[in-house]
């Protein structure tokens, strides 16, 4: 009687059978997993969609990055070999799904999307590997979320392009090794710090994208209001740049409110006042903050006397979500300077309490808490 030919021998996807008869069960081959199978987009003409840049040229900001991913995709190209896995990590809204859809164009190849907590079982995971391409580009988002028995079949896929799974049970249980075809992981997450050290370590290029700067928003609000067919003075597109918050995601939106308030309201044509008015009425301040960083930081400032206080009683006070607090409205009042993280809990500093309209209970001479 035929026996299997090596137990645990690797098995090239060419030379896979569909299941014959009652020996094989479907839990044998990864093709009996849900495919993630990326279908043609019905919007990927709109306007909206058209604002995201599709080359490394037509990006603005990072610079830092893009000279380094410029360099990987141009040596993998010539080596044709795949591009190294990269980790994309940073706020929401700073370019790393973009960054992802440039790096699968510039190196010609397709882009296979998916998301951290859709992967809930490990045959999920091995079904998506098992129908990549060679240099396909399979991008997760919020990588981070990613079930930790669904990670560990990541492992040997990002190093040496396999999948080992186990088929039958007890005595007549065996390991059979899924030979994949070289592709390129690129992760996206706003908090590296719950990514496993294992996970993080097996990606060859990691990088931090930080908050763009006034004039590279600017930047941004042009080419988009280029494509949008906006008509946009220098003063209007700095204006709106100014209360993005550093992030292009914002900057676009809150161009089409402004868009919008110029159509109705004027000419269409966006100047530095329109902007201003518009964004004002949109509850969006000359800082960029707009109503629930306002409550937050008159919050901190007023109730809690400019702090210490921690994060939950802070959520509790304004009635919002304490994930919601720390991953969307802190890190540009930190980045700004209007509040800062201690042990003891958050503070405001003084220009966050000038900001918040409540008067300071620092002695801007001494910089001592008032006794009286």
């Amino acid at each position: 009687m035929a026996r299997q030919k090596v137990v645990g021998e690797g098995i090239d996807p060419s030379e896979q059978k569909k299941p014959r008869g009652k020996r094989t069960r479907a839990a044998d081959a990864p093709e009996a997993a849900p495919v993630l199978d990326p279908l043609p987009d019905p919007t990927e003409d709109a306007p909206l969609n058209k604002l995201r840049p599709t080359s490394f040229d037509e990006y603005v900001g990072q610079q830092a990055v893009l000279a380094s991913l410029k360099i990987a995709v141009q040596a993998a190209k010539s080596r044709d070999e795949a591009v190294d896995h990269v980790l994309f990590n940073g706020p929401p809204g700073l370019g790393k799904t973009t960054l992802a859809h440039i790096i699968s164009k510039e190196f010609g190849s397709k882009l296979t999307q998916t998301s951290g907590p859709t992967l809930e079982r490990p045959l999920d995971m091995v079904g998506l590997l098992s129908n990549l391409e060679k240099g396909e580009v399979l991008f997760i988002d919020e990588i981070h979320r990613i079930p930790r028995a669904v990670e560990e079949y990541m492992y040997s896929a990002m190093e040496d392009f396999k999948v080992d799974f186990v088929t039958g049970k007890g005595t007549y249980s065996r390991t059979l090794t899924y030979r994949l075809q070289q592709f390129t992981l690129i992760g996206a997450t706003t908090r590296a710090g719950m990514l496993s050290g294992p996970l993080r370590d097996r990606f060859g290029l990691t990088y931090h994208l930080d908050f763009y700067s006034p004039e590279e928003l600017s930047r941004v609000v042009k080419r988009s209001a280029g494509i949008l067919d906006v008509q946009i003075d220098q003063v209007g597109s700095d204006e709106i740049a100014r209360r993005s918050r550093g992030t292009p995601r914002i900057a676009n939106r809150l161009l089409r409110r402004v868009r919008d308030y110029a159509q109705v309201t004027a000419d269409g044509v966006i100047t530095g006042g329109i902007a201003a008015e518009a964004l004002t009425s949109e509850g969006v301040d000359e800082l960029g903050l707009d109503r629930l960083d306002r409550l937050y930081l008159t919050t901190l400032a007023d109730q809690y006397g400019g702090g210490p206080a921690g994060l939950n009683a802070i959520a509790a006070t304004v009635n919002e979500d304490s994930q919601t607090l720390e991953d969307v409205v802190e890190p540009f009042l930190l980045k700004i300077g209007l509040i800062i993280r201690t042990p003891a809990g958050r503070k405001t500093t003084q220009s966050g309490m000038d900001h918040s309209g409540v008067p300071s209970l620092i002695n801007p001479g001494s910089h001592q808490a008032s006794l009286l």
